[in-house]
């Protein structure tokens, strides 16, 4: 299994001072294994613990006082340890959960009680083979009986693909990391002109999170700076942003998370941007108050 670099253990202080209500829409929690063991059939395992103590520090010194944590893939089905992260800090917090395509509503509900908010499936060949496409969209009708949405995963290679499909959702649809566009392909690479078109129907919702995967220079990450902010300008009240930490599976460096923040600055250079990306798309996809 692959050794995943951990999070950076003292990130600069951003010089942008984020809106009030700022939300970080994608990061994880990992362990502490004694209480929340990984799964066994995990297809990673993190090189080190990021614990939710650790992430709430890490938004406090952000200026990040909304959250919604992603279940990570080495915790599998069992989605209790971002149950707990989103208990210590109610109202603040919610959740995105890994489950089966066959999950019935009931359990979804329950789940629903505890502050998740949708449901995360990954078409990327490094996290395992999971549920068909078909099997997903067709759990969707389900997704729409309490409201959740779906949040999809991919390599950048399968999204003109699975356009069709996924055209034939219930519920809306989030495509994590603006699709996994490569950064040395410039900005009219088949993955983004794909990924662009989709956006046009407005049931669709990009994360402008991921510059540091893009990227193929390393920090400060100028040349996936480009594919952000297109997206922002472009589709302005449907995009989100995440830090993604701990930052598994990223070769390279550890990013600096006041780095990443301070990135938000060019990618939404209005204050009115900056508004609607880090506070107003989340309070209304995710529901916070």
């Amino acid at each position: 299994m692959d050794q995943k670099p951990s999070y950076h253990p003292s990130p600069s202080e951003p010089s942008l001072k984020l809106p009030a209500g700022a939300t970080d829409c994608h990061c994880h929690v990992f362990g502490p294994e004694a209480t929340f063991p990984y799964a066994d059939d995990r297809t990673y395992t993190p090189s080190g613990e990021a614990p939710k103590e650790k992430l709430f520090a890490m938004h406090d010194a952000m200026g990040l006082e909304r959250c919604v944590i992603v279940q990570a893939g080495c915790h599998g089905f069992d989605n209790s340890v971002v149950a707990d992260a989103i208990a210590a800090r109610p109202g603040r917090y919610l959740g995105i959960a890994l489950l089966p395509v066959e999950t019935p509503v009931a359990k979804m509900r329950e789940l629903d009680a505890q502050g998740f908010r949708g449901v995360r499936f990954n078409f990327m060949r490094h996290l395992g083979k999971g549920a068909s496409l078909a099997e997903v969209i067709a759990m969707t009708e389900r997704l729409a009986e309490i409201g959740w949405h779906l949040q999809v995963h991919m390599e950048k290679e399968l999204l003109a693909e699975m356009v069709p499909e996924l055209k034939r959702s219930r519920v809306p649809v989030v495509i994590d990391h603006m699709a996994r566009v490569d950064a040395s392909l410039g900005l009219e690479q088949p993955a983004f002109t794909a990924l662009r078109h989709l956006l046009e129907d407005s049931n669709f919702w990009v994360k402008v999170s991921g510059s540091e995967r893009a990227s193929k220079e390393g920090p400060p990450y100028a040349d996936g700076v480009p594919f952000a902010s297109t997206l922002v300008a472009e589709f302005g009240d449907r995009v989100l942003w995440g830090t993604d930490w701990p930052h598994p599976n990223l070769a390279g460096p550890v990013p600096d998370d006041g780095m990443l923040v301070d990135l938000i600055g060019t990618i939404a250079p209005s204050e009115a941007a900056r508004q609607a990306l880090m506070v107003d798309n989340p309070a209304r996809l995710y529901g916070f108050a």
